[in-house]
């Protein structure tokens, strides 16, 4: 095992400061962050802005100018192979770049170690492995899509203080106030899709956009216009053609179980799914959101049959729960469709995050 300095650990801290610049602007590809040091000191810095464009090590090359005999941090293993842009270990090899500490190897079966190895071949240095858990952070949803052939699914969820998440009539907007729902906007902006089920566009028409007005200064500064992908679980193919699902500020799929091919395929894409005990077969879906799709982060809102549908799958990785402090009543309607008999069949959960915007409360449960 590698014995990683102080130093070393502070470079890679800041590699990963660099990496979260790309929050919103990588998809399909993964946040990374570059350090280059010589002589103690920092001669180039760099992070991936967005896809088709330098990655992290490129930048930081650029900056340093010459960067013969330094030491590259950067938060995953330089890619060894010819996609949108040239193997950035290369690119390190003709800068004479002496050695390289990576924070974790790549899954990419594309790159899979093979880049560490080409440094190695060249005679420089290459190390993994430190910081890793950190570096992990950065992207959940790519390394779900290498790792587990899915993307990295989180369900957003709002309720009053009594769990509920609507009125029996229907009625929600809003629970949440301005600050908890800016918050969602966040968390829309960097995710690769944004999915529901056709509940959502008969009742409130949801467009599913991201709506930059709700943003911070501040956030909107980073957000580079996204558009992540919406997908609508359709199966009877009732999206109005009024909805505004339709419109095209952002790429929209439908998911259905029709045999019949659509015919409307102007503004939408369709997807045939088949069929589970619950409705449409939703790990076949999220497996072809990934494979088809490079879906990586992937935020479900919607109501609380689909929402019990996906934890009831075992598809979610996190429940983001907002909570405002208002009572509903008994006759609202519940934050999860989840039919459980008995306290054996409970779901447990694991805290990983809770938060005030404005009045209400965020949580951030992952199951157990």
């Amino acid at each position: 095992m590698t014995d990683f300095s102080i130093a070393d650990r502070q470079y890679m801290a800041r590699s990963i400061q660099l990496g979260w610049k790309g929050l919103y602007t990588t998809h399909p590809n993964p946040r990374v962050g570059c350090v280059l040091v010589r002589d103690g000191q920092i001669i180039g810095e760099g992070y991936h802005v967005r896809a088709g464009e330098g990655h992290a090590e490129v930048n930081a090359l650029k900056q340093a100018g010459d960067a013969t005999g330094a030491t590259a941090y950067v938060t995953l293993e330089p890619c060894s192979h010819f996609g949108r842009t040239p193997p950035c270990a290369q690119g390190l090899i003709d800068a004479g770049i002496n050695r390289v500490v990576a924070a974790m190897v790549d899954p990419n079966p594309e790159v899979a170690g093979r880049g560490l190895q080409m440094l190695r071949d060249a005679g420089i240095e290459a190390s993994s492995g430190l910081l890793e858990a950190q570096a992990r952070e950065l992207n959940p949803g790519f390394l779900s899509r290498m790792e587990r052939g899915r993307p990295f699914i989180r369900l957003k969820l709002a309720m009053s203080a009594d769990g509920r998440t609507a009125m029996a009539s229907g009625e929600s907007k809003w629970i949440t106030g301005g600050q908890a729902r800016a918050d969602v906007q966040q968390l829309r902006a960097r995710s690769s899709a944004v999915l529901t089920g056709v509940g959502s566009i008969l009742h409130d028409d949801s467009a599913l956009t991201v709506r930059l007005d709700e943003l911070s200064e501040a956030v909107r500064g980073q957000v580079d216009q996204p558009k992540p992908l919406r997908v609508v679980l359709d199966s009877k193919l009732q999206t109005p053609a009024s909805a505004r699902i339709r419109s095209a500020d952002a790429p929209t799929l439908i998911c259905h179980s029709n045999e019949q091919e659509p015919t409307d395929t102007s503004t939408l894409k369709y997807l045939q799914v088949p069929k589970s005990d619950r409705g449409l077969d939703l790990n076949w879906l999220v497996e072809r959101l990934a494979s088809e799709h490079n879906v990586n982060e992937l935020l479900v809102e919607t109501g609380a049959t689909l929402a019990g549908a996906f934890v009831q799958a075992g598809l979610v990785d996190e429940l983001w729960v907002y909570m405002a402090p208002k009572l509903m009543g008994s006759s609202a309607r519940p934050l999860l469709d989840l039919p459980l008999d008995v306290m054996s069949d409970s779901i447990e959960l694991k805290l990983k995050d809770i938060r005030q915007f404005g009045e209400d409360v965020r949580f951030i449960w992952q199951p157990n």
